[in-house]
C-alpha cells in the first residue's frame, strides 16, 4: 500500500521562499516511494473564522474537501513562514476551520481528525538569519495538541537563496535537511500506517 502525504504552505505569495522549501521536502519524500499530493491553499480560500458564522453555516464545502483530503493521508508536510515571530493567519485560519467537527458531508468526524496520528514535517525558510525558527514551535504546539506527530522542525536561514535566479539548487545544505525531513515524514508514515 502506498504511503499518502498531504503537503501545503502557510503562503499563497506568489515566488513564496516556503513553497520552494516545500518542494525539496516532497521530493525526499518522493524518493522513498511516497504519493504526495502537493495543495495550494489558494485553492480553499476560507472566510476568517467566526463561531456565529459556524454555528449559522456549517463548515465551507472547500474545507470539507481538505480536511477528507487529510483524513485519508498517512503524513504531512507543512511549510510555515513566520509573521511576526508566528505563525501565519492563512495557515491558522484553516488549522481552525479543520478542526471543527464536522457531522455530514465529506470529513465526517471530530476536529481532530485531519491531525490525529499524523506524522508531519514542519519547515520554515525566510531571507533572515533566523529561517523562521520563531515560528515553528508555535505551529508544532498547535498540531501536536490536534494529536499529529511532529517530527524534528527544519529552519532554512537565507531562503531566498535556496535556489539562484536560474532555479539551480544554491544551498546544498538546505536541500539536504529538507529532502531529509521529506524522507522521515515518509519512512514513519509507512511504518506507523502500514
Amino acid at each position: 500500500m502506498t504511503t499518502k502525504i498531504i503537503a501545503f504552505a502557510g503562503s499563497n505569495r506568489h515566488g513564496s521562499i516556503n513553497q520552494i522549501a516545500l518542494r525539496f521536502a516532497v521530493d525526499g519524500a518522493r524518493e522513498l516511494g511516497a504519493e504526495v499530493e502537493i495543495i495550494s491553499l489558494r485553492d480553499y480560500t476560507l472566510p476568517l473564522y467566526d463561531a456565529d458564522f459556524h454555528t449559522a453555516n456549517g463548515v465551507p464545502g472547500v474545507a470539507k474537501l481538505l480536511r477528507a483530503k487529510m483524513i485519508a493521508a498517512d503524513g504531512l508536510l507543512i511549510a510555515s513562514p513566520e509573521y511576526n515571530s508566528s505563525i501565519t493567519p492563512l495557515l491558522k485560519n484553516t488549522i481552525d476551520w479543520l478542526s471543527q467537527s464536522v457531522s455530514e458531508g465529506a470529513g465526517v468526524g471530530g476536529g481532530r481528525l485531519p491531525f490525529e496520528n499524523k506524522i508531519t514535517g514542519l519547515m520554515s525558510a525566510s531571507a533572515g538569519g533566523f529561517g523562521g525558527i520563531r515560528a515553528l514551535p508555535h505551529v508544532a504546539m498547535i498540531l501536536s495538541n490536534l494529536g499529529a506527530f511532529v517530527l524534528p522542525i527544519v529552519a532554512v536561514p537565507g531562503g531566498d537563496k535556496i535556489v539562484n535566479a536560474n532555479g539551480i539548487v544554491a544551498n546544498e545544505r538546505a536541500v539536504a535537511s529538507l529532502k531529509a525531513l521529506g524522507a522521515s515524514v515518509a519512512k514513519m508514515a509507512t511504518v506507523i500506517n502500514h
